[in-house]
């Protein structure tokens, strides 16, 4: 029977083979989607200098295009469900291409708003969650070493474009490396091309049975209301009206779960997110401006990035064999606090390192607490809200996020312009992060609370005799009640269930 074949392949992917190749793809588009908006900060102090701008100006180049791939997410997730992340990656890659091209030959501030930050950070997020989701049909027992080798291409992406687009701009300027880039990023297309489909998913099947099952409904209710007189034809009619209504709501529900803002530990994780991301980037956006602000020479400030990018790349497994220990995981919550209070300490320092040999050390310090973050960011919030709720959660949240990761980079540009110093705005980082570590570790507490208390309630109204001996005595007064109505209530009972039957359009012997 097909049914059947579909479904024992769906629950049992290959997790292996063609899929090391799928992961290589994987490497490459997840590394751009995370690295590019970074690595281009190479490029800021010059194309300042070009146009005359503030810092606060060009730095919503970064800004637009973190936020066009966060915000973006949930479009990317129905376009792979309508054609599949093969193509939406590729068609991503073409508008990377197209975007930083048409940015080479821009001539004002605005129009590399619209070239770098929109086109690219659009065709950057197409390419981004389509690879996760790629990952996630072709492996199944290996998926926590597949997803860790490729989310590994964004601290190995960072690490190499850095040191690369500082000999670009040496060699052929802003304008020309921005040329060579878009070339660079049409390899997305190649690595969307490795993303070769594979037999329909469990989602795919399960949506096939709803649909026959929805198809078999609808014919048997049509059958029967040709069977019946056309008066009772109209609450048929009314009744599909109804599913088609419901049909629409289910599907706006399958992408974004609007209840999960009923959920306390959701809303938890949304609040100190949203505070957190408003000082997350704007570090790593001006590391290397604020070293050449110091007189430290081009190619040792594009190091500092590649230094930072190495300790991620360690940092981000170690992390996750840690949260995954007896001893951690029933409260990664609190550790997930901790390395975001650890990610504001590290800013507020900074403004102590005034030479190269300080800028490495606080570089290794926040490579080690970046990849903290970045390690358990998703993690958390699946520990929150379950797998069968995550995709529709992460939806949500990257919406959500998307507006301080806007915000973050331009307010520390405007307090570079303002003070014309950058402590600032590693101080403004720290504080935003600290207060977001402390808010989620104060409030994971309560709800830790909260939860133990509701389980031991629970528990105990299981336990209570007298609440079960309570509900079983009031169903035997029910149904003796019932039956000592007698024969002479039958007649009413009748005549009461009648017009329910001609409603329903069933006729009953």
């Amino acid at each position: 029977m097909p049914p059947p074949a579909n479904t024992r392949r769906a629950s049992s992917p290959p997790d292996g083979g063609w899929g090391w190749v799928v992961v290589f793809g994987a490497f490459v588009s997840i590394g751009f989607a995370y690295a590019f908006p970074k690595g281009i900060a190479i490029f800021f102090k010059e194309i300042q200098d070009f146009f005359g701008t503030s810092y606060s100006e060009v730095t919503w180049v970064s800004s637009i295009m973190l936020a066009t791939t966060y915000g973006v997410g949930p479009i990317s997730s129905i376009l792979v469900n309508r054609y599949g992340s093969r193509p939406v990656v590729m068609f991503g890659g073409l508008l990377c291409g197209i975007g930083m091209v048409s940015a080479a030959f821009c001539t004002s501030i605005m129009q590399l708003y619209i070239c770098v930050g929109f086109i690219t950070g659009l065709g950057l997020a197409l390419n981004l969650q389509p690879s996760v989701i790629m990952i996630g049909k072709y492996f199944l027992k290996r998926r926590p070493i597949a997803n860790g080798l490729a989310m590994a291409g964004s601290p190995v992406m960072l690490c190499t474009l850095a040191p690369l687009n500082q000999f670009l701009f040496d060699s052929f300027g802003w304008r020309g490396s921005f040329l060579i880039l878009g070339a660079i990023l049409l390899n997305c297309c190649v690595a969307g091309a490795l993303f070769r489909p594979i037999g329909p998913g469990t989602a795919s099947v399960k949506t096939q049975v709803t649909k026959e099952g929805k198809g078999a409904l609808k014919q048997e209710v049509t059958e029967d209301a040709m069977e019946i007189s056309s008066p009772t034809n109209l609450p048929v009619e009314n009744k599909t009206e109804e599913e088609e209504d419901r049909d629409c709501c289910e599907k706006i529900n399958q992408y974004l779960d609007f209840s999960l803002f009923k959920h306390r530990g959701f809303l938890i994780y949304l609040i100190g997110n949203v505070l957190m991301f408003l000082g997350f980037f704007a570090p790593i956006i001006f590391l290397a401006p604020y070293a050449k602000h110091i007189g430290i020479d081009e190619y040792s400030a594009a190091f500092l990035l590649s230094i930072l990018a190495i300790v991620d790349i360690v940092a981000r497994p170690t992390t996750g064999i840690i949260a995954n220990s007896k001893w951690v995981r029933p409260r990664i919550q609190y550790f997930f606090s901790f390395s975001i209070a650890f990610n504001g300490t590290c800013h507020l320092l900074c403004p102590l390192a005034s030479s190269y040999t300080g800028l490495v050390v606080y570089s290794v310090f926040f490579g080690l607490a970046f990849g903290m973050v970045c390690a358990m960011l998703f993690e958390t919030l699946m520990d929150l809200v379950g797998a069968a709720r995550f995709t529709s959660a992460v939806g949500l949240v990257t919406i959500a996020e998307c507006c301080t990761i806007l915000l973050g980079p331009p307010i520390g540009g405007m307090l570079i312009d303002t003070f014309g110093d950058y402590k600032y705005m590693f101080v403004k980082c720290g504080l935003v992060m600290v207060l977001a570590g402390t808010f989620l570790f104060i409030m994971n507490y309560y709800n830790y609370r909260v939860l133990a208390k509701e389980e031991k309630e629970r528990k105990a109204k299981e336990e209570d005799p007298k609440t079960v001996r309570t509900e079983n005595e009031g169903k035997k007064n029910w149904i003796k009640e019932t039956t000592q109505d007698g024969p002479e209530l039958e007649p009413l009972r009748e005549e009461q269930a009648g017009p329910k039957k001609e409603v329903n359009g069933i006729s009953e012997v």
